[in-house]
């Protein structure tokens, strides 16, 4: 059982997007193994919110330069007192590889499965409360129902195009959240604020609270300071109210 509860935030638009296909993905590993109709289901679903999310960015080339950026971070302290060589050559081949496979990944990621019939038309349907009904789909319908290893098959296609872009995510973020050591802060009266050095912008917010606490942090900010409120949920129907008392947390601001 975890003995903290971290709460993250990211600080700009290209972590938070990262972030939310991280979340994505999970849920579609999980789903897609599940045996039931109902996982499958739920697979195509995140499938689409995938899908969605790629067609609203450039994220090869977004994903491109943040690689760019690690790799030129890391070639700068190779040399440094200190540092495993051998560790940081292994993660810095990772990169490069993961790096190229994206440079030779024509046209746009996932482009051949946002244009199949199928997709197009569950998509349509999708935004409707229960639109994806074998009345309102049968091709979905017929799909549903078919041998469990054609839908893994299938699934394992249409997966396929994004899985450089998940190694390159689940890297960027790992470095990140592992790039510098928490403090311990107080939150006093539940209440928490801190300013930025804009000149060494930080990217991602990590906050650890002792599980047994009853309460949750709500975290706001941007680049130049941020601050964190400690509410305790409701056991009715209102608001949640901020901790009257100081609250002990650790705090990591991510700069990588």
């Amino acid at each position: 059982m975890n003995t903290q509860t971290i709460y993250e935030f990211p600080l700009n638009e290209r972590i938070r997007v990262f972030m939310r296909l991280e979340q994505l993905f999970l849920q579609l590993n999980h789903f897609i193994s599940g045996p039931t109709i109902y996982d499958k289901r739920a697979a195509i679903s995140v499938l689409l919110d995938i899908l969605m999310i790629f067609s609203r960015n450039d994220l090869k080339s977004e994903l491109l330069k943040e690689l760019d950026r690690h790799i030129k971070v890391l070639n700068q302290v190779s040399h440094s007192q200190g540092v495993d060589t051998e560790k940081l050559q292994q993660i810095l081949a990772q990169l490069t590889t993961v790096s190229k496979n994206l440079y030779q990944a024509s046209g746009k990621i996932g482009i051949n499965v946002m244009e199949s019939d199928l997709f197009q038309s569950i998509s349509q349907r999708n935004s409707i409360p229960g639109g994806s009904c074998s009345f309102d789909l049968p091709a979905f319908h017929y799909w549903l129902e078919q041998d469990t290893d054609e839908q893994e098959k299938d699934l394992k296609r249409w997966t396929q195009p994004f899985l450089n872009i998940r190694t390159a995510i689940d890297l960027i973020l790992n470095f990140i959240r592992q790039s510098c050591n928490p403090t311990q802060e107080l939150a006093k009266a539940g209440f928490f604020q801190m300013s930025l050095d804009t000149t060494h912008p930080v990217q991602l917010l990590r906050v650890l609270v002792d599980a047994d606490l009853p309460c949750f942090a709500e975290i706001s900010g941007g680049k130049h300071r941020f601050t964190i409120r400690f509410m305790k949920p409701s056991s009715d129907e209102s608001r949640p109210t901020q901790l009257s008392e100081d609250v002990p947390f650790a705090l990591t601001r991510c700069m990588f």
